[in-house]
C-alpha cells in the first residue's frame, strides 16, 4: 500500500478489508489465502506488474492484486464481495493452478487455429463465466451489477456482445440488460450453446476448454483487435503463470486432441442424440459419433518443442527459449533413465565418527547433529549453537561402487535440426544417458561439435544437471559432422582422469570422412584410437547409417571393422528416432549387467 493514501483511500480499503473473509466464505470457510495486495498509485501498480485491468491473480504465489484505484475510477467500489470472490474463484476453481491453467491454454490453442496468441484472452472469458455463473446462481452475488458497471473503452464487438448474451442466457435477464445493443440471430445461437457449455462443462471445465474455443473462434477472427481491447476490460488471468512453470506438458492428453470441436458436434450441448448427429455430420452410414474414436488404441503424443514453449508462453512463463528447451527434454527424458554403469573397486570405506564442529549455513542442512545441538544449548542459534558431526573413513569389507564418467560428444552440425524448434532425439537420447549418468553420482562433460566450424562445450565434467542440459539443447548449425579431434583436448597423452570416462559419440556416416581428415597434424583415426585408451571406461560410436542392414553397411564394413580393432563399440540405427531405444538400452547391455571394463 502506498504511504501516500488519501482518508477516502483508507475507507475504501477498510470496506474491502472486510468484504474479504466474506468473499472467502463464499467457496469455503476452511480456504487459506493471504489478503490481497491493494493499490492505490499507478506505482502501486507497476511494483504488482499489474496492467490492463483492474485486478489480477498470481499463481506462482497464491495472491490477489486490486486496482482500488482503477476500481474508483470505474465505479465499483461497491461490489467488493464479487470482485474479491471472483479472484479467489480462479485460484480454488479456474485455473486453480499453474498446470491446469497451461493445460486449458493447451485445449484452447487447438481451437483457435491461426489465432492461437488470443487463447490467453479467450482462457480468461471462460474461466470468468464459470466462475461468475457459480457466483450469481449459488452465492447471490451480484455479478450482473458489475458488469452493468463496467463502461466499454469503445463500440462493444460482436464477440463482447456475444459473450455478454450468455450471461444473459445464463442469468435469465432481459434481453439488453447487459448487452445494451440489439444482436442478430447468429450472436443468440452461439449464446446458447454457449451457456449450455458453461453448465454441462461447469465440473469438467478442461473437458470444455476446447469447445470453449472452437465456438468462439469466428468472433475472433472477425475483429481480434478490438475483441481483446473489450475483453481485456476484467484481463485477470493473462499473467497468472509469471515466474512459474508447469510439468507434465510435454505429452498431449486425449481429451485436449478430441476435445478441439464445435459445440454443435457435441451431444450433450447440441441436444441431438449421438445417432442423430452422426446422420448431420455424416450423411448417415459412416458410423462415426463426434468426437470419438471408437476402437482405437490410444497411443501417446507429444508435442514438438516449439508447441511446447508456445503454451509455456501463453501462460506467462519468463523462460527464454534454450531454458525452455531444457525443462521440455528433462521431461521427456525422465521416463527413460537407467541406471548408469559402475565399476565395483576391492575396498571400500566406512564412515568413522571423529568429534563435532560447529555446523554453518554454508553446509548441507541434514548434517546438522540435533542431539548435539541441543546439548549445547536449548536455544537453536544457526552457525553458532547448531552442532555438525565429524567424520572420516576406514577400509571396509564391501567393494566400493565408482560410477563412470560421461563424455557425451552430439553431432551439432548443419544436417541437425535446432532442438529448440523440433524434437531432436540425439539431444534426447543424450538427455536420457546423461541424466541417468547424473543420478549414478558420475559428472558429464557434453561438447558439441560441428565441424569444421564452431564447437561448445561444459567446463569440464560436472554434476550440474541443469548446466549439462543447458549445452546439451544449444544450437551450432557448422559443418557436418562432429569433430573427432576435439577428443584430444580431453584426453591428451600426459592427462591422468579422477574417475574412469566412457566417451560416447552421437553423430551420422559423415564421421567416417572426419575420421579420415587430419587436424593439427594428426589423423582423426588416432586421436580416437588413444583416447578410447586414455578413458579407461570403454568408446562407443552411435551412427545413423539409413539401410545399413543392406548394402551401405557392406560399403562401410572396413571402416567399422577398424573402428572395433581400435577399441570402440559401435552401435548402428537406422533412423534418429532408433537412438531413443538405444539410449535406454545403452548402460544395461553394453557393461551394466556384468560391472565389468569395457
Amino acid at each position: 500500500m502506498s504511504s501516500t493514501t488519501t482518508e477516502q483511500d483508507q475507507q475504501l480499503l477498510q470496506q474491502w478489508h472486510e468484504a474479504w473473509p466474506v468473499a472467502l466464505n463464499d467457496w469455503s470457510r476452511y480456504i487459506q489465502l493471504h489478503e490481497p495486495a491493494y493499490c492505490f498509485t499507478v506505482k502501486d501498480e507497476k511494483r504488482e506488474s499489474l496492467s490492463g485491468s483492474f485486478a489480477m491473480i498470481r499463481l506462482v504465489d497464491h495472491s490477489v492484486v486490486i486496482s482500488l484505484r482503477q476500481i474508483r475510477e470505474l465505479g465499483l467500489q461497491d461490489f467488493g464481495p464479487e470482485i474479491l470472490a471472483h479472484e479467489i474463484g480462479h485460484h480454488v476453481y479456474c485455473p486453480s493452478d499453474l498446470t491446469d491453467n497451461a493445460r486449458m491454454l493447451a485445449r484452447m490453442r487447438r481451437g483457435l487455429p491461426g489465432c492461437e496468441a488470443m487463447a490467453p484472452m479467450i482462457a480468461n472469458l471462460y474461466a470468468d463465466l464459470l466462475i461468475n455463473d457459480r457466483l450469481q446462481r449459488s452465492c447471490g452475488r451480484n455479478m450482473a451489477g458489475v458488469y452493468q458497471a463496467l463502461k466499454s473503452p469503445g463500440p462493444p464487438t460482436r464477440l463482447w456482445l456475444f459473450y455478454l448474451r450468455t450471461y444473459e442466457l445464463l442469468w435469465s435477464l432481459p434481453s439488453r440488460s447487459l448487452t445494451r445493443e440489439p444482436i442478430d440471430e447468429r450472436i443468440n445461437q452461439d449464446a446458447l450453446l454457449g451457456s449450455r457449455l458453461i453448465r454441462n462443462y461447469s465440473k469438467d471445465w478442461l473437458s470444455g476448454a476446447g469447445r470453449f474455443a472452437c465456438l468462439y473462434f469466428p468472433y475472433v477472427v472477425d475483429d481480434a483487435e478490438n475483441a481483446r481491447n473489450n475483453a481485456l476490460l476484467w484481463g485477470d488471468t493473462l499473467q497468472a503463470g509469471a515466474n512459474g512453470c508447469p510439468d507434465g506438458l510435454s505429452e498431449s492428453e486425449d481429451d485436449e486432441i478430441n476435445g478441439a470441436i464445435h459445440p454443435a458436434e457435441d451431444p450433450i450441448l447440441s441436444g441431438l442424440d449421438p445417432i442423430d448427429l452422426r446422420d448431420v455430420l455424416d450423411g448417415g452410414g459412416t458410423g462415426r459419433v463426434a468426437g470419438k474414436d471408437s476402437g482405437r488404441k490410444t497411443l501417446k503424443s507429444f508435442r514438438d518443442p516449439f508447441q511446447y514453449a508456445e503454451i509455456l508462453k501463453a501462460s506467462g512463463v519468463n523462460l527464454n527459449e534454450r531454458e525452455i528447451a531444457v525443462r521440455y527434454y528433462r521431461e521427456r527424458a525422465i521416463p527413460y533413465l537407467v541406471p548408469f554403469p559402475a565399476r565395483k573397486s576391492p575396498i571400500a570405506s566406512d564412515p568413522h565418527p571423529e568429534g563435532l564442529d560447529v555446523w554453518d549455513l554454508s553446509s548441507d542442512f541434514d548434517r546438522i547433529d540435533w542431539v548435539s545441538t541441543f546439548t549445547a544449548s536449548p536455544t537453536v542459534i544457526p552457525g553458532i549453537t547448531t552442532r555438525e558431526r565429524l567424520t572420516g573413513t576406514s577400509p571396509g569389507s564391501e567393494p566400493e561402487t565408482v560410477p563412470f564418467d560421461l563424455y557425451l560428444g552430439v553431432d551439432c552440425s548443419g544436417s541437425m535440426g535446432d532442438p529448440a524448434y523440433s524434437l531432436s532425439y540425439p539431444v534426447l537420447s543424450g538427455a536420457v544417458i546423461a541424466m541417468s549418468a547424473l543420478r549414478a553420482g558420475a559428472k558429464v562433460k557434453v561438447v558439441l561439435s560441428g565441424e569444421p566450424g564452431r564447437s561448445v562445450s561444459t567446463d569440464g565434467f560436472i554434476k550440474n544437471q541443469t548446466d549439462v542440459l543447458k549445452s546439451l539443447v544449444n544450437y551450432l548449425g557448422t559443418g557436418y559432422s562432429f569433430g573427432i579431434h576435439r577428443l584430444a583436448e580431453t584426453f591428451p597423452a600426459d592427462s591422468k582422469l579422477e574417475r574412469p570416462v566412457h566417451i560416447l559419440i552421437v553423430s551420422d556416416f559423415d564421421m567416417f570422412q572426419m575420421l579420415d581428415e587430419t587436424g593439427s597434424g594428426r589423423a582423426g583415426w588416432d586421436v580416437a584410437k588413444e583416447a578410447a585408451v586414455r578413458s579407461g571406461g570403454g568408446a562407443t560410436y552411435v551412427l545413423q547409417l539409413p539401410g545399413y542392414k543392406g548394402d551401405v553397411k557392406n560399403a562401410y564394413s572396413p571402416k567399422i571393422d577398424r573402428m572395433q580393432s581400435d577399441g570402440w563399440h559401435v552401435h548402428l540405427v537406422n533412423s534418429m528416432e532408433e537412438m531413443l531405444a538405444f539410449a535406454r538400452q545403452f548402460s544395461r547391455e553394453q557393461y551394466h549387467a556384468t560391472g565389468k571394463k569395457v
